[in-house]
């Protein structure tokens, strides 16, 4: 399951307020320019709020500009710097990102959701110590977070941690018991052991929570078609693939956090005919050649 960014909004709803109205002064005599500080920090935040909305509608192109400007106008207002560095993180400029987002920590030391999003940033690009250590103190702040103990258990896995990374699943999975994501990563983390009746397992109650979740029912079919299960295991792959033809990338998959062996059987899975019927030729999906590596 990839990481999941959180939706960065704004608590605070600011009406727009009106220019004041030009003054004339006399010729040769100098005019300073009296700035309203509190109007600018009003109008920073309106701007914000208008760019939390329209992130929420994937226009980030739209939110971006008015995110900079808002950081202008309010640059000692934490939440406008966390949400430039989550704008960030959407467009995948993670040292911008980060830049924003160490503004808005050193304002706010105290924010969770920022050193969470310091600790995404950092993962993705794959600075996975990093990545744990910010967690790790965000989780201090907010112990019972499930996404951040989810995303901490991320980072361990990748960092080779596994026992770690199952105990944090764990914890997740007690705080939320239909927090899918992390009952399907710590099936990942079981097939690459070889336990894969024990993976299966993980995947089957995936499933059993949400039967739309493409990723533990497509894992789920590789699963079941590689122990013998074929006829069972092809249902499930076509229905996976038409839900979500996008896990018919083995790159997708391995940005997924799918291990070696997973990525080997599944290649393998998504060659066999009737998977490659399932897909739609107009998307124009291809199966890579190369060996995928983790």
């Amino acid at each position: 399951m990839p990481k999941h960014l959180h939706l960065i909004s704004l608590l605070v709803v600011c009406s727009l307020w009106n220019l004041p109205k030009a003054v004339h002064a006399q010729a040769l005599i100098p005019y300073t320019l009296q700035l309203d500080t509190a109007k600018l920090e009003k109008q920073g935040l309106s701007l914000a709020q208008e760019a939390a909305q329209l992130a929420q509608f994937q226009q980030i192109d739209l939110a971006l500009p008015r995110a900079r400007l808002a950081t202008q106008l309010a640059p000692q207002n934490d939440k406008v710097w966390l949400l430039l560095g989550g704008l960030h993180l959407q467009t995948k400029e993670f040292d911008a990102a980060i830049t924003a987002l160490q503004k808005a920590q050193t304002l706010n030391p105290k924010n969770a959701d920022i050193l969470f999003a310091l600790g995404s940033a950092n993962f993705q690009k794959q600075n996975y110590q990093a990545s744990a250590e910010h967690y790790q103190t965000g989780l201090k702040l907010k112990p019972n977070d499930p996404e951040g103990l989810f995303d901490l258990g991320n980072a361990y896995y990748m960092l080779g941690r596994l026992p770690d990374a199952i105990a944090k699943f764990n914890q997740a999975i007690s705080q939320d018991k239909k927090f899918w994501p992390a009952i399907n990563n710590i099936g990942l983390i079981k097939y690459e052991q070889g336990d894969v009746q024990g993976a299966i397992k993980q995947w089957q109650e995936s499933v059993a929570i949400d039967k739309q979740a493409a990723e533990p029912l497509l894992a789920l079919a590789v699963a079941l078609y590689t122990t013998g299960n074929q006829k069972e295991g092809l249902a499930m792959g076509e229905a996976a693939i038409r839900i979500d033809q996008r896990y018919a990338d083995l790159e997708f998959l391995k940005q997924n956090l799918w291990g070696t062996r997973l990525l080997v059987d599944t290649k393998k899975f998504l060659e066999l005919p009737r998977i490659q019927s399932a897909l739609d030729p107009q998307e124009g999906v291809l199966i890579p050649s190369q060996k995928p590596a983790q």
